[in-house]
């Protein structure tokens, strides 16, 4: 089909060479009828300065060889490290979800603990779990990721997306998702992953919620699979937040905190990477250089592609990172 027509009736658009690195784009109630707004969470279909907000992107590099693994990424598109990850052979989309709800929530219960985990979860499945949101299945992440898959292997055949839907092409095969984001998107992804077992998670800057228990809780995917990575003066490291969900999720027993500016790959083989790369004291700026930021690529590499069955030695946990709330 012509790039052009294309674009006529799916709304969509391809960058790059045809046939090589494609990178694709359409809203998501474009394809899908049933995705509803969200106004009360902030959720909108809207177009703010000249963008819609629920436009999706996907991307795929042909000239490599497949991984055949799905990166679901959980935050506003990032091309550049969008780019290197095709480019190691990962396809990667970023779904529109109910995702901005966390203004939202009452001041009084937000950190009582018990309350942020809830609404992750179900924006992520669609299914009941908080009484102070109403997201359904449609709006969902897990939903919205099938419906854009699928959308691909008809759209994107080239990308050989079709690889991972079962074979009624009801579910995606979660075995071979990675689940990946920043902040709340790295957040989102581990709540996920304790629910739903997956390939891998990469959580950049986080995952927080400082207060919450859920990191604790027996999880879906084995620990060795998670893998984070901060900036030491990232407001959520200084405060502990990250710290504290790596020790519940487990990690200590993968290796100790390791500088990625000191040792090389494969980092002792830990979970646990950290930066002290120069950022002149701005800790906005650090919050958001993990993945902004080419000096990491070898770090990237690691993250997204180092054996999960390579571990490093166990580690006594940090004194100095407090686990559960004062």
């Amino acid at each position: 089909m012509p790039i052009f027509a294309f674009l006529l009736i799916f709304g969509g658009t391809v960058v790059g060479q045809k046939g090589k690195l494609h990178e694709v784009s359409v809203r998501a109630s474009k394809i899908n009828p049933l995705a509803k707004e969200h106004p009360e969470l902030n959720f909108t279909f809207a177009e703010i300065k000249g963008k819609y907000q629920d436009l999706q992107h996907a991307i795929v590099d042909t000239r490599v060889a497949s991984r055949d693994r799905l990166v679901i990424w959980l935050m506003s598109y990032n091309p550049e490290l969008s780019q290197y990850l095709a480019s190691l052979g990962l396809h990667l989309i970023q779904p529109h979800y109910a995702n901005r709800w966390f203004s939202t929530v009452p001041k009084e219960v937000h950190d009582t603990g018990e309350c942020l985990g809830d609404i992750r979860l179900e924006a992520s499945t669609g299914e009941d779990r908080s009484a102070l949101v109403e997201i359904p299945k449609p709006d969902g992440l897990t939903a919205r990721s099938l419906k854009f898959v699928k959308w691909l292997t008809k759209e994107n055949p080239q990308g050989k997306w079709e690889r991972f839907l079962n074979e009624e092409g009801t579910s995606l095969l979660w075995d071979k998702v990675i689940l990946s984001g920043s902040s709340h998107g790295s957040t989102t992804a581990t709540r996920f992953a304790k629910h739903q077992k997956v390939a891998r998670v990469v959580a950049f800057a986080g995952p927080r919620d400082q207060f919450e228990s859920w990191q604790g809780l027996p999880s879906a995917t084995p620990a060795n699979r998670y893998f984070g990575f901060s900036h030491i003066l990232d407001k959520g490291w200084i405060g502990n937040h990250y710290c504290r969900s790596w020790q519940m999720i487990g990690l200590a027993k993968f290796g100790p905190l390791v500088n990625v500016e000191e040792i090389n790959p494969p980092f002792g083989n830990s979970r646990r990477l950290i930066t002290d790369f120069d950022v002149g004291g701005n800790s906005n700026k650090a919050h958001g250089i993990v993945v902004r930021d080419e000096h990491w690529k070898k770090v990237w590499k690691y993250l997204y592609t180092h054996r999960v069955d390579r571990v490093g030695k166990p580690v006594s946990l940090d004194p100095g990172c407090s686990v559960f709330k004062p």
